[in-house]
């Protein structure tokens, strides 16, 4: 493994973070936050404070619910046609910035350059699929099976809506619910993560450029997220919670949401099994293998949290993998050959290896990393450990780091009671070459999402969320996510 380098130089000098920082975005302005206060934000790779962002009060959240509402009726009532042009229109210019959108992420969430170019790639196909998604809305007609009336039923935009985003994936979490919520014609308030916030500013300005109307898109920043959030549910003009984050901090935002009756979708928590066959092909399963593990070097609710491999090909597995992780460049995100950045924080760190203890002392054997870096930073080396047994803390908490836990297992029953041993349901990842099997696993493990002898499962056409305590809700797909943000209603007539 190649350790992070000191560099005077972990920032790219073509980024004017002033242009990003300017101040909220409510209402198509930038407004400084009502008290006057800010909030730091850190690159992850030096622990330096790179700039800061305005700190919004709950005055300044009810200004983004005014300004939403002013321009709701405007724009649901804007031709499908022109909202897809807008949403095509960001896409595109999306694309033409993405190697500083990149950059910017990088920085903020410290996160490889290349898996950053990948996530800003992927949050623009949000723009463009929904832009096509936009002018595909329609409704019901038809006749009731009594003879009596005719059953119309159109679909409406459900209102405005607070969307709420973490730091893991600032753009795509952030594109993946604003651009189903404007092609069905809602306007909406998002909360990014204050760990990393700057993307979304640069976002803001990209939909200021596409035509977004003043008032369809505001976006602030908050270190009292409970209190702002608790404002804005109690408005009775806002009908929609989206959020992306913590099971934990779901249940209290349902909670709450569930006090004013208002539609949630919850992308929660994640802790997915990754399960190889002796059958498998070795290749495919540890290249399937680093994909599901170290896209964002583990900071993703997807990623393989638990690795079951069958005993005939355990060794070999654990062999390669180790090899391919022990080689890994660890170094700050926006170097060209780093191959895993910093965690988020420092925090971050004190879990994974609170984790990492607790499994060797459990008789884990680590095969590669295990422990913490020095120096300045938020870094934690690739690792693996082989002989994870069931009870150790990671098998049940989200590691959301660069650990790989592997544990043998000998049948395929035995296999899908380890992957179902948990509250969580998001995704899981199946390595074999019997499709039969393959098919057949995969319709037994209690997950929203399977990834078949591949380890990407996330397409914007395609719809994402889980089952059990990983959510509810689905977000992208065809007509699955655009659909969470409308309202079905139902006319009968005798006409």
């Amino acid at each position: 493994m190649t350790m992070p380098q000191s560099s005077a130089q972990t920032t790219s000098d073509d980024i004017d973070f002033s242009a990003f920082s300017r101040g909220l975005w409510i209402d198509g302005k930038w407004r400084a936050a009502s008290s006057g206060a800010s909030v730091n934000v850190t690159d992850p790779s030096t622990e330096n404070t790179i700039t800061t962002v305005p700190d919004a009060t709950v005055e300044d959240a009810m200004s983004a619910v005014e300004a939403a509402a002013a321009a709701a009726e405007g724009w649901r009532t804007t031709p499908p046609r022109k909202r897809s042009e807008i949403l095509r229109r960001c896409f595109e210019l999306m694309i033409e910035r993405k190697e500083m959108l990149a950059k910017l992420i990088s920085i903020e969430n410290g996160k490889a350059l290349r898996d950053a170019r990948g996530e800003v790639a992927y949050a623009a196909e949000f723009f463009r699929w929904n832009a096509e998604e936009a002018v595909r809305i329609t409704g019901e007609f038809g006749t009731a099976p009594s003879g009596t009336n005719r059953i119309i039923v159109d679909y409406q935009p459900i209102g405005i809506c607070v969307l709420i985003t973490p730091w893991n994936f600032p753009a795509a979490m952030a594109t993946r619910k604003i651009g189903p919520a404007l092609a069905a014609g809602c306007t909406v308030i998002l909360k990014p993560a204050t760990e990393t916030p700057l993307t979304a500013y640069a976002l803001a300005s990209i939909y200021e450029e596409a035509g977004v109307p003043p008032g369809v898109i505001n976006v602030i920043t908050t270190t009292s997220p409970g209190q702002v959030t608790s404002a804005m549910l109690a408005d009775p003009r806002v009908r929609k919670l989206s959020f992306t984050g913590s099971t934990g901090v779901g249940r209290i935002l349902l909670a709450e949401a569930a006090k004013h009756v208002i539609s949630c979708s919850m992308e929660l928590g994640g802790n997915a099994p990754f399960v190889v066959f002796d059958d498998a092909d070795l290749d495919a399963a540890l290249d399937g293998a680093m994909v599901a593990k170290m896209r964002n070097a583990g900071e993703a609710c997807t990623a393989a949290n638990r690795i079951y491999v069958q005993s005939g090909i355990y060794d070999a597995f654990a062999k390669g993998l180790t090899e391919r992780m022990a080689n890994l460049r660890v170094g700050a995100g926006v170097e060209d050959d780093t191959e895993c950045g910093p965690m988020i924080t420092r925090k971050a760190v004190e879990k994974i290896d609170r984790l990492v203890e607790d499994a060797r002392s459990r008789g884990a054997k680590v095969l590669c990393g295990g422990s913490p870096t020095s120096g300045s930073g938020f870094f934690y080396p690739p690792t693996v450990l082989g002989d994870v047994v069931p009870d150790a803390d990671m098998a049940h908490e989200e590691i959301f780091g660069p650990v790989a836990p592997l544990t043998k297992f000998e049948t395929e029953d035995e296999a899908v009671r380890a992957a179902n041993d948990t509250e969580y349901g998001l995704a899981a990842y199946v390595f074999t070459k019997d499709l039969a099997r393959g098919m057949r696993v995969s319709s037994r493990i209690d997950a929203g999402m399977i990834a078949l002898n591949r380890g990407l499962v996330s397409d914007p056409a395609a719809p994402f969320g889980g089952m059990k305590q990983s959510g509810l809700g689905r977000e992208g797909g065809q007509h699955h996510g655009i659909s969470e943000f409308m309202e079905a209603k139902y006319i009968a007539t005798s006409i």
